[in-house]
């Protein structure tokens, strides 16, 4: 009797995983499609930019279709962002307000970067449009991210994955040949920036479906664990397409490089899209979406496969008790909850990350290294990225969450700011390479997959879609980083006084309030189930509202709903 327990949870174990493997190549194809584009930059300004140059009345084209395409893409994040805000606020009055403050930072936002720039060319705009086209994918990724709540709650988690593994898979075609895919009869680089767009919105959604899709299929005593994969995943997704596009450029003239080889860099995502694309007509459906469709016993099937039937029962029964509010106002378990995760998104990188991966050639031409030297250490922070993303997996269940993001945080803190004094002293460049190492390594147990773990567990069922609004804060971070990184490591008068380490110790200070944020506000979810965690918020929301004030959004819910 014992080993045939044993080998029937041999089996379960293998049926996890497998499922669990295709869902993490949502997020390999995150790191790739993000970190594509590092190989390619300076070919598609040759490619893209300097023909402008020489023709007055394309440039105005571009710049005009470029404006066009950044306003109609902000106004599409300020209807989700006004779409959550209704969510979160039962009250219309304050809908509107909310509402009205949005729409005033969007457009003083789109226009900072489009509108007020001028329809001929000159060096800003040159900057703008360059920097448009490289970073168009992260604005999909905004928009694919806050649309997550919405396609994981109508569409379904694996459906929404398919979505995905689509829109990339269009992506990588349109990015590699815009020219012969240019059905819009626009400029280019305008198609060029439409595809990415494309892109970024299938990586948005993977981003926050694949870890919500793992959450929900893995059992409790190992989820850390296997929602952990899906940053190994992204980790290993970036460096495969390093290796990718050094391999394409290896041996080639620049010339090659600047009009084709670049083109090949983009279409190589094909693969990797098509594959995860026919995986997951393989794989289920989470239980949890399964009952909150009224499709119980297609979710008892899934249970069982997982947990064989007696276990499976007991959590079918905890998953349909915690889903009898469906359609719960994202206030239902307090404001903790919604604030714990944009800060857990915001801070994950708001440290830095993302300057040291996107610009490391950079920073180590910065400190002396010649290109090919510069290449191979970023394969080297890649490496460590990846390692240490691996010790993270092992540890996260056996330690928890708390301690690891908690001494992570701390160790990021003093990385940073270590390296920024060696910059400023203009100390020697091996003592750098050390300090982006530890920084990296201390991310990648820590913030990198833990942050993925968290956001996966703490919302409750019947709030499921609020991890949107955190996924969103997430790539806006992301996108903030992106921009000012440059205007800190560039700016003449900071690299005179600073030598450039004043973006370092900026780091370093938001390294120090991420571990602030994870000691004071965030729970430990290490072996709780999801049903589990709705409690827990519960009891903080009782600690925290007042009685009449939950009495108040509970009936003024209660008439949205009859309405409907």
């Amino acid at each position: 009797m014992i080993s045939l327990r044993s080998s029937s949870n041999n089996e379960n174990m293998l049926y996890v995983t497998a499922i669990t493997l295709t869902a993490t190549l949502g997020g390999m194809l995150f790191g790739y499609d993000t970190s594509v584009i590092a190989g390619a930059i300076d070919a598609l300004k040759t490619f893209f930019i300097v023909p402008l140059t020489l023709d007055e009345k394309a440039a105005a084209e571009v710049i005009a279709q470029v404006k066009a395409i950044g306003v109609i893409s902000f106004l599409i994040i300020l209807g989700l962002i006004i779409s959550f805000i209704k969510k979160i606020y039962v009250a219309w009055g304050k809908t509107f307000v909310a509402s009205i403050i949005a729409t005033i930072s969007i457009y003083g936002l789109v226009y900072y970067l489009f509108l007020r720039h001028s329809s001929s060319l000159n060096e800003e705009v040159i900057n703008v449009i360059h920097g448009f086209n490289v970073s168009s994918a992260v604005i999909g990724c905004i928009i694919g991210g806050s649309m997550g709540g919405y396609v994981s709650q109508n569409v379904g988690r694996r459906n929404g994955l398919i979505l995905s593994a689509i829109l990339l898979i269009v992506s990588a075609i349109g990015s590699a040949i815009p020219d012969k895919m240019n059905f819009m009869g626009k400029q280019v680089i305008c198609m060029f920036m439409f595809y990415r767009l494309i892109g970024g919105i299938g990586v948005g959604l993977a981003s926050m479906l694949s870890p919500m899709y793992i959450a929900e299929i893995a059992p409790a005593k190992i989820r850390g664990r296997l929602v952990s994969y899906n940053q190994f995943a992204i980790i290993f997704g970036m460096v495969l397409v390093s290796i990718v596009n050094y391999l394409i450029a290896k041996g080639q003239p620049q010339a090659w490089i600047d009009a084709a080889g670049w083109r090949w860099m983009f279409a190589s995502e094909i693969i990797p899209a098509v594959l995860f694309l026919l995986l997951l007509l393989l794989v289920p459906e989470t239980p949890r979406y399964l009952v909150l469709t009224g499709k119980e016993s297609d979710a008892q099937n899934v249970l069982n496969r997982i947990y064989g039937n007696l276990e499976a029962k007991l959590i079918f029964d905890e998953i349909r008790n915690s889903l009898v509010e469906k359609r719960a106002p994202w206030l239902s378990y307090g404001g903790l909850v919604l604030l714990v995760g944009i800060l857990l998104s915001a801070f994950q990188q708001f440290v830095g990350i993302n300057s040291v991966l996107y610009y490391a050639p950079a920073i180590f031409m910065k400190l002396g290294f010649g290109i090919e030297t510069a290449l191979l250490q970023t394969i080297i922070v890649n490496s460590v990225n990846l390692s240490f993303t691996i010790a993270a997996i092992l540890l996260v269940d056996k330690i928890g969450r708390k301690p690891l993001m908690t001494f992570g945080a701390i160790g990021m803190g003093i990385s940073m700011a270590s390296l920024g004094f060696t910059f400023y002293l203009q100390a020697n460049s091996i003592l750098a390479l050390i300090f982006i190492l530890s920084f990296i390594a201390c991310f990648a147990f820590s913030w990198g997959p833990v942050t993925w773990v968290l956001l996966s567990e703490i919302f409750p069922n019947s709030i499921k879609g609020a991890m949107g609004v955190a996924v969103a804060a997430q790539w806006l971070a992301n996108l903030l980083v992106s921009i000012t990184f440059p205007m800190m490591a560039d700016s003449t008068s900071l690299s005179e006084r600073f030598h450039n380490g004043f973006a370092y110790w900026i780091y370093s200070i938001m390294g120090g309030l991420a571990a602030l944020i994870v000691i004071k506000l965030v729970p430990e979810t290490k072996r709780k189930t999801l049903e589990e965690m709705e409690n827990l918020w519960r009891k903080k929301e009782s600690a925290i509202i007042p009685a009449n004030t939950k009495e108040v959004i509970s009936e003024e819910f209660n008439v949205t709903e009859s309405g409907k």
